[in-house]
């Protein structure tokens, strides 16, 4: 097991297959950024499923249990559940989607070995949905593919990101609605990722608030070390509370990131990032990667969300490197 300079273990892999996605969420891809000028990355600039499969199956002898496979939205790279199969199956699993292309996949993914789907959706009224997406979808449409996802046997957690005055209402709305299904529901406070989504304090609910909603909660131990959510029981219900910005969990942080380009970043809020897809294309071994990505890690200092307002640092777009 490989440690960073805090000691912690390099455990969980998010992995973005791309840098496109079908909505433009306003704390995520906001359209006056992501407009029809935006450039992409290229095909040739992305890895293949054969390279992200190399990266992942060389951080296993360092420690690697866990791999979130990301965005951008993933269902929109074709042929997805062929890269879950290629995936070492003593792995844990799981992706992150807005659920407008769920339903139609969600059967093949849990096949391909797919364990678990987080689905990220900000209401269930039409108008706050779409005014957080920016977007025409319908949010029928997200609970259609959370509920086909349940019906594959897949497990299912929904991320709501909470914004003072635009879905504080959606905090009950959202939880009432999930009430007695095995929908896991946690809520986010609005992080300052990248440089895009005019951030603001302000607009900040913290979970000490979100929580004071709900009476009779009852905390839950943590299942893991570097677990990111407090979990509660509400009535039967677990609820989830992920809060990097009043109550930053840096220092069990086991999560590393590649980005739809190859680049390794070791902190969601990192401002660089290492480049392997040049080594891989120049011909990279497991081990050579193992190595590259040890002497990465074991360098490894971030704590950002503890030093919010202390360091200023540019941010990489969370579109590109995955939530």
């Amino acid at each position: 097991m490989v440690l960073d300079k805090r000691g912690r273990p390099l455990r969980d892999l998010r992995v973005s297959l791309t840098d496109r996605c079908n909505m433009r969420c306003t704390y995520c891809m906001p359209k006056e950024h992501y407009n029809n000028e935006h450039v992409f990355l290229p095909k040739s600039e992305v890895l293949s499923y054969e390279e992200f499969s190399l990266i992942i199956d060389s951080l296993v002898p360092l420690g690697l249990e866990k791999v979130r496979i990301t965005g951008g939205e993933p269902l929109m790279r074709r042929d997805l559940p062929n890269f879950i199969a290629m995936l070492p199956k003593n792995l844990d699993i799981a992706m992150t989607t807005n659920g407008i292309m769920l339903a139609k996949h969600a059967k093949q993914l849990k096949e391909a070995g797919l364990d678990r789907v987080t689905v990220s959706l900000d209401a269930i009224d039409t108008d706050t949905f779409q005014k957080m997406s920016d977007s025409n979808y319908q949010p029928e449409m997200v609970l259609a593919g959370i509920k086909a996802a349940l019906q594959s046997g897949l497990g299912v957690k929904v991320n709501c990101v909470v914004r003072a005055g635009i879905n504080e209402h959606a905090v009950s709305e959202i939880t009432n609605y999930f009430n007695g299904s095995d929908v896991v529901v946690r809520f986010i406070e609005f992080m300052d990722v990248g440089e895009t989504n005019s951030w603001n304090l302000d607009e900040v609910v913290s979970g000490d608030e979100i929580r004071s909603r709900f009476e009779g909660l009852e905390p839950l131990k943590p299942t893991h070390k570097g677990e990111v959510a407090n979990r509660y029981n509400w009535n039967g219900q677990e609820l989830g509370f992920i809060e990097s910005v009043s109550k930053p969990f840096c220092g069990d942080c086991s999560r590393a990131r590649i980005s739809a380009n190859g680049s390794l970043y070791t902190c969601l809020f990192a401002s660089k990032g290492y480049d392997l897809k040049g080594i891989i294309r120049m011909g990279a071994t497991e081990s050579d990667i193992a190595k590259a990505v040890r002497s990465i890690w074991t360098d490894r200092d971030d704590a950002y969300s503890e030093l919010r307002g202390i360091v200023k640092q540019e941010k990489i777009e969370m579109s590109y490197i995955g939530g």
